[in-house]
């Protein structure tokens, strides 16, 4: 091969905040992007180079075979060459329903249902007899799910209220609705009488008469349609349904009305008696889908026969891999939905470790996140051994321990934003540790030790707590300092203080980094009410009214209704989002544009960085949230920008900024360090001790260790994941940890700062 083969070249890259960038990156090595949170590391690796290579991969197919693809725009760049196939391997939850698990998303339950077709005795059938996902193999009460949907009739029917007053309190049943006429004009009833004067008849009629078993009086039936007690047309018409389904105040309601509990047939395991009753050394199929992995490893052991050798031998490779990534704590019943992003990203890497393709691009976000020190070796061997296989590897991410092991490093910066976009480095990470940028800076650093703890007068006590993993588990958590709850992934972390604290503290506020909810149309400026305040500063300066100056009212672009973007359905092929040609994806009409306040519009605010903002306004209204903005890391963010395209770490400190507002409370906090640069950590740091200072009582859940190291009060959780974890392994200082302990967490910590020159 030619030099010129052994790199992708990329020439003219200006996707989103991209400064016109050429850059080579070596093949068949492991690259590391790496730069301050904004810096234009995922608009080169992501929008940029994995798009367009998912784009020209997907134009070779036939035009209804793309319409079943990932859509990938065009990226906007000049020139890019020597491409390979892409395989994405990003952060994003693990979708498919209430029906995906663990065992489905890696394909190692396909292959345990195959294993118990051919050994289990007796045997249920094919392997699709035990599968929870096909009707031969689902329990016929729950569908497959595990649990069992139940109306709570007191919640749906509200005895004190007349239908005519709206007693059935779902939404769709509403006074007025088509479901509500076909009770209150049914015929059988007074709509005016309270639920709890119906006699037994009346009650039984509207509560459970089969669909059809009656006929109103003539004329009576407003509905159209046979008549149908309320709880079976409920039950037929909306209580399989996801809560996911319903929006607003119609979720509110269906999730009051419905409860689930386990399904009392299978016992939660989604299957019909014949696959529960299949057993493998008295083990049925069931048994080993609760298993954690590491122990199902184990059993696999036991069930090898000669005549499933093959199989039972890619079972065994597939859950080692799983183990080695730091996932033997999971199950393969597990539902996908509860997974965190990094332990979605693992699993994800689970299919990928044992692929035979070779010259394939390999993109990863992020990897390390939410994993323990521990584990962030292993995860280097696995990323090592893909591109010992001759595959590309290029890891987005701000964790040293993998910049470490990297072939070449890239680092993008030197700021955020506009002042981002660029190549500052390109080269080996001991050449890195002495640039001159913000990640060689960040590596140099001489971390000071901490000074004495700040003293602990108060408690919360939480009792007894046994949730998931949780071994009957009792914590005092100090009030009024920053406490650190730490320990390997699967430890219980999340389990004791999410599900726990927040109810012996009810005042509590959890920030995690769930999306902010809210529309398409929600950005920064809308969140943090910085655009109401805009607003009025223009309307009181041009003697317009406000609504001139929202995208959502008057002002708005008529043709994108104020989005600056149009979406077009193609039908088959996946719908595709344009900038508006109208407004030119400025969001608003001429009329609203051509007012200004000192010489800038309102579109041209909505296009400012919050740091921008920050210099061109003076009112405080404007200020104060502008500066927590800035206070949390976010200065980079453009007003304008959607909530939609914010990273899981952004949405967080978003909500973070918002609670600087009000000091004074008690704050948790799940790994806020996600997706910062090692430079913006003990920024962090210094915010958590403004917020202690201030009077609050900081709680993290952390794994890194700058954060552990600056703690008042540290719980660490272990020693190991899943059943060999849940307990409480160590509570003190810090320097109490150094000094005395032998957790994980302790050893790590004592390396960091021996690496430091701080022990």
């Amino acid at each position: 091969m030619t030099g010129l083969d052994q790199v992708i070249r990329i020439r003219g890259a200006r996707e989103n905040s991209l400064q016109n960038v050429d850059v080579d990156i070596p093949k068949r090595k492991l690259s590391v992007v790496t730069g301050v949170s904004g810096s234009g590391k995922s608009s080169l690796v992501f929008d940029t180079l994995a798009a367009e290579s998912g784009r020209q991969l997907n134009e070779t197919f036939s035009a209804f075979a793309q319409g079943r693809l990932p859509s990938y725009g065009q990226p906007d760049v000049d020139h890019l060459e020597n491409l390979s196939a892409v395989i994405i391997v990003d952060q994003k939850r693990l979708s498919g329903g209430p029906r995906s698990t663990v065992g489905t998303a890696t394909d190692i339950g396909a292959r345990l249902r195959l294993l118990f077709s051919r050994l289990g005795k007796p045997s249920a059938g094919y392997s699709n007899a035990y599968s929870f996902n096909d009707p031969a193999g689902m329990c016929p009460n729950c569908q497959g799910l595990g649990v069992a949907a139940t109306v709570v009739v007191t919640e749906l029917v509200d005895e004190d209220r007349s239908l005519a007053e709206g007693a059935i309190t779902f939404p769709p049943f509403a006074p007025g609705q088509w479901m509500w006429r076909a009770y209150a004009r049914s015929g059988f009833f007074d709509a005016d009488k309270k639920i709890r004067d119906y006699t037994a008849e009346e009650r039984d009629i509207l509560l459970h008469a089969p669909a059809g078993t009656l006929k109103p009086p003539a004329g009576m039936d407003a509905a159209g349609s046979a008549y149908e007690g309320l709880l079976p047309r409920f039950t037929r018409v909306y209580l399989q349904r996801e809560p996911e389904s319903f929006k607003g105040a119609q979720r509110e309601a269906f999730e009051r009305i419905v409860a689930r509990r386990r399904c009392p047939d299978c016992a939660g395991s989604r299957l019909a008696d014949p696959a529960r009753a299949s057993l493998i050394d008295g083990r049925s199929i069931a048994d080993c889908n609760a298993m954690q992995v590491d122990d199902l490893l184990a059993t696999i052991d036991s069930f090898d026969r000669p005549e499933v050798a093959p199989l039972a031998g890619v079972l065994r490779e597939h859950l080692r891999r799983m183990v080695t990534l730091g996932l033997g704590y999971l199950s393969l019943d597990r539902a996908t939905s509860t997974l965190s992003g990094g332990e979605s990203q693992r699993v994800k890497m689970v299919r990928h470790l044992g692929s035979a393709l070779t010259d394939m691009l390999y993109v990863f976000d992020e990897p390390t996140v939410g994993l323990h020190p521990r584990d962030v070796h292993t995860l280097g061997e696995m990323l090592l051994a893909l591109r010992d296989r001759g595959n590309t590897v290029i890891v987005v991410e701000h964790a040293p321990a993998v910049m470490a092991i990297a072939d070449h490093c890239i680092d993008m910066g030197p700021g955020a934003g506009t002042s981002g976009g660029h190549v500052v480095f390109e080269g080996t990470y001991a050449a890195l540790r002495r640039a001159d940028t913000p990640t060689g800076a960040g590596l140099r650093a001489d971390r000071t030790e901490r000074g004495d703890p700040r003293p602990i007068t108060e408690w919360m006590l939480i009792e007894h707590a046994s949730t998931h993993n949780l071994r009957d588990v009792t914590v005092r958590v100090p009030r009024h300092v920053m406490t650190v709850v730490t320990g390997v992934a699967g430890s219980g972390k999340s389990s004791l203080i999410l599900g726990h604290l927040p109810a012996v503290e009810p005042g509590a506020v959890v920030i995690d980094q769930r999306p902010i909810r809210g529309s398409r149309r929600s950005n920064a400026a809308t969140f943090t009410g910085v655009l109401d305040s805009v607003r009025r500063i223009f309307a009181k300066a041009t003697g317009q009214p406000v609504g001139l100056f929202t995208p959502n009212s008057t002002g708005g672009c008529p043709a994108c209704e104020g989005t600056g973007l149009i979406y077009t359905d193609l039908a088959f092929m996946e719908g595709v989002t344009t900038r508006c040609e109208t407004c030119e994806g400025r969001r608003f009409t001429p009329e609203a544009r051509r007012h200004t306040v000192d010489g800038r519009s309102i579109a041209d605010v909505f296009e400012m960085s919050v740091d921008d903002a920050r210099a061109f306004f003076t009112q405080k209204p404007v200020l104060e949230p502008l500066d927590r903005l800035d206070d949390v890391g976010l200065g980079y963010l453009t007003l304008g920008q959607p909530l939609s395209s914010l990273s899981g770490g952004e949405r967080q400190r978003l909500k973070l900024a918002a609670e600087l507002a009000a000091p004074g409370r008690t704050i948790i906090l799940d790994e806020p360090t996600t997706g910062l640069h090692i430079a913006d950590i003990e920024r962090l740091v210094g915010l958590l001790d403004r917020l202690v200072n201030s009077g609050a009582t900081v709680v993290v859940i952390e794994h890194d260790l700058d954060v552990i190291r600056a703690a008042d009060w540290i719980i660490d959780l272990g020693p190991e994941a899943g059943h060999d974890g849940g307990r409480v392994v160590f509570e003190g200082t810090p320097r109490q940890l150094i000094a005395t302990s032998s957790t994980h967490t302790a050893r790590h910590l004592r390396h960091h700062l021996e690496s430091t020159g701080l022990s």
